[in-house]
């Protein structure tokens, strides 16, 4: 079984379109609506939260579980894979995240590699990145880019109340005013010059792809994170048999949505952007 992690429903993006991707496995999301959004919150507090969130998921039977948050990505990867998965009591068990495989689309670049290609290394693209205030300040984005694309600009906005509006289902005219705002205040960074590509760097946004593209200029490309992730985990699992083996003997199809939030609150605010998926259950508090 195959988990994801996130703040809230923003996951849901990624979680779709692995579902698509991979019909016949098991998934279980996890979105820990009673504490969201996390793009304000403490560096501690996001550490704490993910990781209680994984252990939830692994309790739960999950062998892999992706941090369908870019956030929880952002601040917490490193330290999971680090320092805490391999002295816990989780043999055999993953945590994965969203970032890497965004900027490998981005820069055209394996993750591994990280030091400048040809032709890489001329690339002079213009790159937008929207995100929660915690992303945009961690600069993972800006720096994994640069590390593979040297003369790449990346120009970052963050964007705090997106995610929050999203979360608690606003109307999409406010939707659109925050969207708005927030690429004038990017375009205003760049002189007026048009992005080559934007990075949505919080799965929320996803689910507002369409407001985005009415506001970004028609020549600037949206990369889509949730079809980048599907690749990746699809490439990750065909390199890492031990856990293709476990997750597709075990698969079937099962289908699980959990989370720590008010449950007739959830499922209203989850179907009003992404029908036909089935209702979520409630789970313990993270906290």
């Amino acid at each position: 079984m195959i988990g994801l992690f996130d703040s809230g429903h923003g996951g849901l993006s990624i979680y779709a379109e692995l579902r698509q991707s991979f019909p016949d496995l098991d998934f279980i999301y996890l979105g820990d609506h009673g504490n969201a959004p996390y793009g304000d919150r403490p560096s501690a507090e996001i550490l704490q939260l993910t990781q209680r969130g994984v252990e939830q998921l692994f309790r739960q039977g999950c062998r892999l579980v992706i941090l369908a948050c870019n956030t929880a990505t952002a601040v917490a990867l490193r330290e999971l894979q680090t320092n805490w998965l391999p002295h816990s009591q989780w043999p055999g068990r993953n945590v994965l995240g969203i970032i890497a495989p965004t900027v490998e689309v981005a820069t055209q670049t394996p993750f591994a590699v990280t030091t400048p290609q040809y032709p890489q290394k001329n690339n002079r693209d213009v790159i937008a990145v929207f995100g929660t205030s915690r992303t945009i300040a961690s600069q993972v984005f800006d720096i994994e880019i640069r590390k593979r694309c040297p003369k790449v600009q990346v120009v970052s906005q963050a964007c705090p109340e997106l995610a929050g509006a999203i979360e608690a289902g606003a109307e999409r005219k406010e939707l659109a005013r925050l969207i708005g705002g927030y690429i004038s205040s990017l375009l205003d960074k760049t002189g007026g010059v048009a992005p080559d590509k934007a990075i949505l760097g919080c799965t929320h946004y996803a689910l507002v792809t369409d407001i985005f593209r009415v506001f970004l200029p028609s020549r600037t490309r949206v990369l889509h994170q949730p079809i980048a992730v599907a690749s990746s985990l699809e490439n990750y699992l065909e390199r890492h048999q031990e856990y293709f083996g476990a997750v597709r003997a075990e698969a079937s199809g099962l289908t699980r949505l959990i989370t720590t939030g008010d449950l007739s609150q959830v499922n209203r605010s989850a179907q009003h952007f992404l029908n036909g998926f089935p209702a979520f259950e409630p789970v313990s508090s993270l906290v």
